[in-house]
């Protein structure tokens, strides 16, 4: 195996981004490479990681295993390095998608949650995750997706990992068809991207919920309606203009939401949801709704319900389906990769910054504060093929502008046009009556 120096790790450590168990606080760290364990194991060097909204769960202490320390993060795009004597389908030098929820090869419904992955601990069947150099990823030949080698797409690419398989996921389980009106609650970067998709599938409108401004700015760019539900109840803005309500909505924020206080309330999306969703609806929830008890590696898990009130009569007298869970990126994949190799999607513009390893603590307090989307990792052996900027204080600003992945695809203008010009009512005439 040939290792490529990048000037920081020794041969047998890594740089690493680590959750010692302490809210609000993440470090980097020199920790031992990943090592084949079985012969369906592939090792990959990761070229490009990002920060999810999930792992802002673990980083306020909610969520995540008992015991830390571990490496966070389960979104990753990378080059094949080393490969087990079983493993067929990929083979080193191959550029790969790292899915968040990989097969592990154990089938044992007692010991291991439904919920596992990369980068929440060892509860989770896998203890370290994507924000480092190597990552070892079990059963190769059913968990990673091949994509072609040139890098020219990998911040779309990166997205099939998770927050763009989940948007996708989510309209599905609202049993979204062409043609229909979506309400997706939470414009964080999921949000958007399941705003973008239900555009790009041939929605005749799409509402898209939240309180950041910034945010709310790139759904109406995308050709969304922006929902600001501190301005009055987002169930009640909307049906002010759509009589009967939405064929669909979606949730994509989940346990952390808030009501038009900004205080927290767990059932604020599902109650909003049921009251703007048109009787015989659907409705989607993607968001994580994850309650544990307090340990070291989750301290503050008790801020987490197990239970919430649900509007059930107002569900059963409405006819209403509910569909809720987890992603399962490869199943999705063949699709998703076609369209981005074909062109037809480029999903760069949900990304806000691009950064180096080192820099990630301070990514996670902008992305805790909301100054961030979309961070993306780039790692030091791509410096010739990307550039991540000049210094962090370039990049990192309190106020001003998004930093990367500013420009829009000329698809989506043109599934945004598109809506003015089939919509019964342009945005601006739909805004207005809001």
């Amino acid at each position: 195996m040939s290792t490529l120096p990048n000037g920081r790790s020794k041969p047998s450590t890594m740089r690493a981004t680590v959750w010692n168990g302490i809210p609000y606080q993440v470090t980097i760290k020199s920790v031992p490479k990943p090592r084949l364990q079985t012969s369906e194991d592939v090792v990959v060097r990761l070229t490009s990681a990002a920060i999810c909204g999930s792992d802002l769960h673990i980083y306020r202490g909610i969520n995540g295993s008992a015991t830390p320390p571990w490496v966070l993060g389960h979104e990753g795009v990378g080059i094949v390095q080393e490969v087990g004597e079983a493993v067929q389908n990929v083979k080193p030098g191959d550029r790969v998608v790292v899915p968040a929820l990989p097969e592990d090869g154990v089938l044992n419904l007692q010991d291991v949650p439904v919920l596992a992955g990369f980068g929440f601990g060892d509860e989770f069947g896998l203890r370290d995750g994507l924000q480092a150099e190597y990552i070892r990823v079990p059963q190769a030949d059913v968990s990673l997706i091949p994509i072609p080698h040139y890098p020219s797409h990998e911040l779309s690419y990166l997205m099939i990992s998770d927050i763009w398989a989940t948007a996708w996921t989510c309209l599905d389980f609202s049993g979204f068809q062409p043609g229909e009106t979506v309400a997706v609650f939470g414009a964080g970067p999921v949000g958007l991207l399941c705003a973008y998709t239900a555009l790009f599938r041939g929605a005749a409108r799409v509402y898209i919920v939240d309180h950041v401004k910034r945010r709310l700015a790139k759904a109406k760019e995308i050709g969304a309606v922006p929902i600001d539900f501190t301005r009055g109840n987002a169930a009640s803005q909307i049906l002010k203009v759509e009589k009967l309500g939405v064929n669909r909505s979606c949730d994509c924020c989940g346990e952390e939401c808030l009501n038009e206080e900004l205080k927290p309330q767990q059932n604020a999306i599902i109650n909003d949801m049921v009251s703007v969703t048109i009787p015989g609806g659907g409705m989607g929830q993607v968001g994580v709704y994850l309650a544990q008890t307090p340990a070291p590696g989750r301290p503050e898990a008790d801020k987490i319900a197990p239970t919430l009130d649900f509007p059930m009569t107002a569900f059963w007298g409405k006819n209403l389906s509910l569909k809720a869970g987890i992603v399962n990126p490869v199943a999705l994949a063949p699709q998703l990769v076609q369209l981005i190799m074909s062109g037809r999607v480029d999903l760069s513009w949900v990304v806000t910054s691009v950064i180096g390893l080192e820099e990630v603590p301070e990514a996670y307090r902008r992305f805790e504060k909301k100054l961030e989307t979309k961070v993306v990792i780039r790692f030091k052996w791509e410096y010739d093929e990307w550039s991540v900027g000049n210094s962090a204080s370039d990049r990192f600003k309190e106020e001003g502008g998004d930093n990367a992945g500013q420009a829009l695809h000329n698809g989506v203008e043109h599934q945004k046009n598109g809506a003015r010009k089939t919509s019964w009512k342009s945005l601006e005439d739909i805004e207005s009556e809001l």
